[in-house]
C-alpha cells in the first residue's frame, strides 16, 4: 500500500464505503476488468467519483491520472486497509434462525473470517455441527474462545440475553462484537461493536414507501 496516512482521522462514512469498493472491485475482477476509472466505479456503487477519490486519498495515492485504478492492485490495497489480508476467528452465540443463517454463510471464509465455534444453551443443539463447526454449551465459552484464539463474537440471542452474552464474550477475550440483538449493549471502550437492528432498516423502508403511497 502506498504512502499510508497512519495518523489521519478517517470518518466512519469513509470506512463504511470501503467494503462497497472492495466488493465492487472483486466483482469487476471476476468480469475480467483490469482497469477501472473512478467514474465507472462510482456508477456501479452509486457514489460520486469525487467522493471515491477523496475516500481513497485518506489512505494514500492510488491509481494513475488519465488511466484509472488497476483493479487487482486497488482491491489488494483496500483489503489490507480493512484487514482482510488477515485471518479473523469468529464465534456465534445463539442458534436461532439468524445464527443458523450466519453459520451457513459461505462468503465469510473467502474474506478471511473463519467461524471456529458456535454457542447455545439448548441441550438438543449442543454437540451438533453446522458446516463442520461444533455447537458448544455457552458455559464453555471462555475455554473455547481462548483455545481457538477467537477475536470476534456475533450475538444472535434474544434481546433479554444480549447484555449478559456481550459481557461473557468480553471476559472471554474477544476484541469485537457484531450484535444482532435489538438492543444496545454496554462494553468497555476498547471493544468495537457494530449493531444490526433489522427492524430499523425495514421501518426506514416503510417510512419512505408510506410517503410515496400518500
Amino acid at each position: 500500500m502506498k504512502d499510508s496516512k497512519e495518523n489521519a482521522v478517517i470518518s466512519k462514512a469513509t470506512i463504511d464505503r470501503l467494503p462497497l469498493y472492495y466488493r465492487t472491485l472483486k466483482l469487476s475482477q471476476e468480469e475480467g476488468i483490469e482497469i477501472i476509472s473512478s467514474d465507472e466505479l462510482g456508477r456501479k456503487i452509486g457514489v460520486t467519483p469525487e467522493q471515491i477519490r477523496k475516500d481513497l486519498s485518506a489512505f494514500g495515492e492510488f491509481g494513475k491520472k488519465g488511466v484509472g485504478y488497476y483493479v487487482r492492485e486497488l482491491m489488494r490495497n483496500i483489503g489490507e486497509i480493512l484487514g482482510l489480508n488477515r485471518k479473523w476467528n469468529i464465534a456465534i452465540v445463539g442458534v436461532g434462525h439468524m445464527g443458523w443463517a450466519l453459520a451457513n454463510y459461505s462468503n465469510f471464509s473467502s474474506q478471511g473470517f473463519q467461524i471456529q465455534a458456535i454457542f447455545d444453551i439448548d441441550s438438543d443443539k449442543i454437540g451438533r455441527y453446522i458446516n463442520e463447526v461444533e455447537i458448544y454449551h455457552i458455559d464453555k465459552m471462555q475455554e473455547i474462545i481462548q483455545k481457538c484464539d477467537i477475536q470476534i463474537g456475533i450475538i444472535t440471542v434474544p434481546a433479554v440475553y444480549a447484555q449478559n452474552t456481550a459481557t461473557r464474550l468480553v471476559e472471554a477475550g474477544v476484541k469485537g462484537i457484531w450484535n444482532f440483538a435489538p438492543m444496545k449493549i454496554n462494553v468497555p471502550a476498547n471493544i468495537h461493536v457494530v449493531s444490526e437492528d433489522l427492524s430499523v432498516g425495514l421501518s426506514s423502508i416503510s417510512y419512505y414507501l408510506s410517503r410515496q403511497d400518500g
